[in-house]
């Protein structure tokens, strides 16, 4: 399976960085809170200083979807998402161990993370623009197509995984109890979004290893290196 970039994002966003990592033997029964207290503490001093939409990592997203066409403030990146509820609601719900460590990874380093089940995507994975045929199933069992030329996670059944980009991520390859081998994304635009990324795959693979028995498989994905074959 890989994981990949299309030719034309990287064309038109060029500052791109992205890290990938896959990890089997994922199971449900991690206890993972006082890591996330950890993460959790460092999102809550950064905010302390600055709302999220001062950050730069976010700053930069928010230019990324109005290069897309879309009104930033309308359909907010993943991170911008948590780091908005975390600071108002002072936590966040609790749903499978791992999605609850990379979602407290995203806050501490305002970084949009996917965490996909690797058993539900057909073929390879790749970023791309939308043909408006493509399939997408929401948390609540509705099917929607994307919009042509809107940026999202298509396999190898036309089936997207997510859509406007780092925004939403679908319900069909979402981690459940029973989900064993998942391919984590880490996405960034900002200025240094190359050293974050880097010492956020670090500190994701670091948890992993931690948490779960298997031994993660990491990549760093640029225009020089865009794929990622696990």
């Amino acid at each position: 399976m890989q994981f990949r970039h299309s030719g034309a994002i990287w064309q038109a966003f060029p500052e791109l960085r992205a890290g990938a990592l896959h990890v089997d033997d994922i199971h449900a029964d991690a206890e993972v809170e006082k890591a996330i207290a950890g993460f959790s503490a460092t999102a809550s001093a950064r905010l302390a200083a600055a709302q999220e939409g001062e950050f730069p990592e976010i700053q930069a997203w928010r230019r990324g979807f109005s290069r897309m066409g879309l009104k930033p403030t309308q359909y907010r990146s993943a991170s911008e998402a948590l780091l908005r509820r975390f600071r108002q609601e002072h936590g966040l719900p609790r749903l499978h161990p791992l999605v609850n460590l990379c979602n407290a990874i995203s806050l501490a380093f305002a970084i949009p993370i996917a965490v996909f089940d690797t058993e539900r995507i057909a073929g390879d994975l790749e970023v791309r623009r939308a043909g408006g045929h493509e399939t997408y199933l929401t948390f609540g069992g509705d099917i929607e197509h994307p919009e042509p030329n809107e940026v999202i996670f298509a396999d190898g059944e036309e089936r997207a995984h997510a859509r406007r980009w780092t925004n939403r991520q679908s319900g069909l390859s979402a981690v459940r109890q029973e989900s064993r081998s998942v391919l984590i994304v880490a996405e960034a635009l900002h200025a240094s979004a190359g050293e974050d990324i880097g010492r956020l795959v670090a500190t994701l693979a670091e948890a992993l290893a931690h948490h779960w028995p298997g031994e993660p498989k990491t990549a760093m994905l640029s225009l020089a290196s865009p794929r990622f074959e696990f």
